[in-house]
């Protein structure tokens, strides 16, 4: 596989970017080689600048769930910007979409929007701590939520891809008040709640885990979250940037039938452009500002583009068997890749929430972040760039959810599991 054009171009963007990337994962640190610099995208495909094609299984860090240039989004997109990119007044479509989002997430009442998804976890718990009067918060291990300074402990995501302590820069006094706990483990909360009972605001989690890769929560683990906020007067959040509108239309809470009281949001809600949001409860919500005294603010929050994009990409997704079939696609590749695992004697524990998923290479179940971190990262390596010379794109580390769009036809899942039936078998 000729990448020439890549390497010159990193080379170049090393120069003048940190690491030649804007966005850690990227770099390719985790599995070795050069990361590629692609020229276009459309469907389920990408190109590189070398012309390389490959089937898109990041869809730039899921949400990309209709594909890549989707027809309608595109056109959407274009006809907003001719109006005019950015107000910093109100629009019409902001209420449309955020009517959407109410209709669809069932925690949402009231929803504002921001302009990424670490915005918007920072803002949700500034807000949660303005409604509660305290100021302690519980976070779980391997959770990922932004890079905000007082969310950066026991991160997962890039920080374990690049193996990387919690962030220097990050100063002693901006974590004193974030608790942490084990993923899936509810007898560790009963104890921090014993502990700390009256102080804790809120507790923060991925309701499905996607950035330790993708693990689900265990049988009664939400269920009980649930109870013990409502006992202890604290907040539940569910950080929904990545599950929300993949695990299923209304997200996880909608899947497991537990509602928190306030959710954040990001990437399908943006359709592809750059959004955040968090939403909740009306009288939880009416705290923030110019409602209430908690302030938060953004110049390009609710630009027309993101909101559009936003808009076109939920309306497809929520058109009858849509989604229905995404999640069977997604589950027949699961079922395919394993089966070729299997076949070829590789140790592999696969999981998957709707249209996302994941491959652990492991024998024993993965259920947290110690159970993550146990993988064998470099067979997984040696798995990615195998799947890479084939035409398959995954994420570039072990510890990132995989992503299925809609634009992925029948032909495109059986040329992947052929394709990893080879990889399997040259890395066994």
């Amino acid at each position: 596989m000729n990448i020439t054009k890549s390497e010159k171009l990193f080379k170049a963007a090393q120069a003048v970017i940190p690491g030649g990337v804007n966005s850690p994962a990227r770099a390719f640190r985790a599995v070795g080689g050069q990361p590629l610099f692609i020229d276009h995208a459309e469907g389920a495909f990408l190109w590189d600048v070398d012309g390389n094609r490959y089937i898109d299984y990041v869809l730039s860090w899921g949400p990309l769930i209709l594909g890549h240039a989707h027809p309608k989004v595109v056109a959407a997109i274009q006809k907003a910007a001719t109006r005019g990119t950015s107000y910093g007044a109100p629009t019409a479509i902001e209420t449309e979409l955020a009517e959407l989002v109410c209709e669809l997430i069932p925690s949402a009442e009231q929803v504002r929007f921001v302009n990424s998804g670490t915005e918007a976890t920072m803002s949700v718990l500034r807000l949660a701590r303005a409604y509660t009067g305290r100021n302690k918060i519980i976070k779980l291990q391997g959770n990922y939520h932004g890079h905000a300074d007082f969310l950066l402990v026991q991160a997962g995501s890039g920080v374990a891809t690049l193996g990387l302590p919690d962030s220097p820069g990050v100063p002693p006094g901006a974590t004193k008040d974030t608790l942490t706990a084990p993923y899936n483990n509810l007898e560790a909360i009963e104890i921090l709640f014993n502990q700390f009972n009256e102080d804790i605001a809120a507790i923060i989690l991925e309701p499905v885990a996607g950035n330790m890769g993708l693990i689900p929560p265990v049988d009664g683990y939400l269920a009980g979250l649930r109870r013990l906020c409502t006992q202890h007067g604290t907040l539940l959040i569910f950080d929904e940037v990545m599950t929300g509108f993949r695990v299923a239309l209304g997200g996880a809470q909608e899947y497991f039938g537990i509602t928190p009281d306030l959710t954040a949001l990001g990437k399908v809600i943006g359709g592809g452009l750059p959004v955040g949001a968090y939403a909740g409860r009306k009288e939880i919500m009416q705290i923030v500002a110019p409602a209430g005294p908690m302030y938060q603010a953004g110049t390009l929050s609710g630009n027309p583009l993101a909101m559009t994009a936003g808009l076109m990409t939920l309306k497809g997704l929520a058109e009858p068997g849509v989604f229905e079939n995404l999640v069977e696609s997604t589950t027949q590749l699961c079922e395919g890749i394993s089966a070729a695992a299997e076949a070829a004697g590789v140790s592999l524990y696969p999981t998957q929430a709707g249209a996302m998923f994941c491959f652990f290479f492991t024998d024993t179940p993965v259920v947290d972040w110690e159970t993550a971190s146990k993988s064998d990262v470099e067979q997984f390596a040696k798995f990615f760039q195998a799947m890479l010379e084939r035409g398959v794109y995954f994420p570039p580390s072990q510890f990132e959810s995989w992503f299925l769009s809609t634009a992925h036809t029948e032909e495109a899942i059986v040329a992947t599991i052929q394709a990893a039936q080879t990889a399997f078998r040259e890395i066994a």
